[in-house]
């Protein structure tokens, strides 16, 4: 179970944060994920509360306003080519949103199974 959070700069519309979660999460399907695993959420920050660097380490073109930092918490043993994978049709699926892949920064967290409790304190996992 995915948990995704992307922060951005203040103000965004509803119609840019639904491009970018629909794109992580048609990429997230396509790596393996259930289509119905969907936790997805935005944090928006004015910029004083969000900075970031234009260019590091190295970035093509400088990020601005539009900045994307996406987390994806997810349980551990993916491995380096689904994360390419799923790196490679999200960019491809933002820039299909008219959102610059090198606007974006992704994170993967990795946490075990037993870290995990859906819903009613169990953890099913276990």
């Amino acid at each position: 179970m995915p948990l995704v959070t992307i922060t951005l700069r203040r103000p965004k519309t509803a119609d840019f944060k639904t491009a970018v979660f629909d794109s992580i999460h048609g990429a997230l399907v396509e790596s393996g994920v259930p289509v119905d695993d969907l936790f997805q959420r935005a944090l928006e920050l004015d910029a004083v509360n969000f900075r970031f660097d234009a260019r590091y380490p190295e970035a093509k073109q400088d990020r601005d306003e539009n900045f994307v930092l996406v987390e994806i918490l997810w349980s551990v043993g993916r491995s380096v080519k689904v994360k390419k994978k799923l790196l490679e049709s999200l960019m491809h699926r933002l820039s299909d949103q008219n959102i610059h892949p090198e606007n974006v920064m992704v994170v993967f967290k990795e946490t075990t199974w037993e870290n995990w409790s859906f819903a009613g304190g169990r953890l099913i996992h276990t």
